[in-house]
């Protein structure tokens, strides 16, 4: 039975001004598809090094499952420095162990177990990880109810237009921020004034079921075929927005794989993203009434 949620790609160390946190988009995608119920793995590769070792202690300490392979490389770690509105800036260090994450039979027969995979653009920078990703995605089956979520996650240079239409061709979600589109549409030559003619064309072309667009405080769309949904972004106390995109990708993904609507599941993604922004770090527990899908 295909019933296993996959986030793969990068775990590492986000030195925030206030500390350490556990970080990487699949790590936080995974942690809240275990607390909204389902059975997740956090897939990436750590270093021979105490960090390597302190970050498998805080996946079973929340009680994470993970499959973490042990490369000849460093752990990964990323400075995040926080402007006035707590919006994350990072610094990303190069060469290091996610860049490595090796294809395995474990990871193979990990695929043919998988229901739903969130990747993104940054894991896939290397030649390595990128090879890892694209035949996982390749070895997990298809059909109505699996799902390949790309979300995009653009982060300094660590992206091509190549990478980019690879992973648009194999997702069938697309979670993208309103900065991001921007770019996008400069790389593939789409009418950047006309955001919601973007999107339609994205998923014409790729044959997405949903488009999730992201805004900011303008406000969060998701767009399918022959739908639209929209919703304000609720007003806040921000401690930091580090991981609330990854938190909307899990609650939309958890809802649809519950069998909601687009727009029950955007809510939900709404709600949950934005108490996020209250807490510090990415991966605070929610509250019981988040949960309740």
């Amino acid at each position: 039975m295909n019933c296993k949620i996959i986030g793969m790609g990068e775990a590492l160390w986000d030195m925030l001004p206030d500390g350490k946190k556990i970080g990487g988009a699949p790590a936080n995608f995974a942690y809240h598809m275990s607390q909204l119920g389902f059975d997740s793995c956090v897939v990436s590769a750590i270093g021979n090094d105490a960090s390597g070792d302190e970050i498998v202690e805080v996946f079973r300490a929340k009680s994470l499952d993970h499959q973490l392979e042990r490369v000849g490389f460093s752990t990964g770690t990323v400075l995040v420095t926080l402007d006035a509105e707590g919006v994350p800036c990072y610094e990303i260090k190069e060469g290091v162990a996610w860049d490595n994450i090796p294809f395995t039979e474990s990871l193979q027969a990990l695929a043919l177990a998988t229901r739903a995979v969130c990747f993104g653009s940054l894991a896939q920078r290397s030649a390595v990880s990128r090879e890892t990703i694209n035949r996982f995605l390749d070895a997990m089956p298809d059909g109505e109810g699996q799902y390949k979520i790309f979300d995009i996650n653009l982060r300094q240079h660590f992206y091509t237009k190549e990478i980019i239409e690879d992973s648009f061709r194999k997702c069938n979600i697309l979670k993208i921020n309103d900065d991001e589109l921007v770019v996008v549409s400069t790389l593939f030559g789409y009418p950047a004034a006309d955001f919601q003619e973007t999107c339609r064309m994205l998923i014409d072309h790729y044959n997405l079921r949903a488009l999730i667009l992201t805004c900011g405080t303008n406000g969060s769309y998701v767009f399918a075929p022959g739908e639209i949904s929209f919703f304000e972004t609720p007003k806040v106390v921000i401690a930091d927005t580090v991981g609330a995109g990854d938190s909307f990708t899990a609650a939309f993904c958890a809802s649809i794989l519950k069998g909601r609507s687009i727009r029950e599941a955007h809510k939900l993604a709404v709600d949950v993203s934005a108490y996020i922004c209250t807490q510090s770090g990415a991966m605070p527990r929610l509250p019981e009434t988040l949960k309740s899908i």
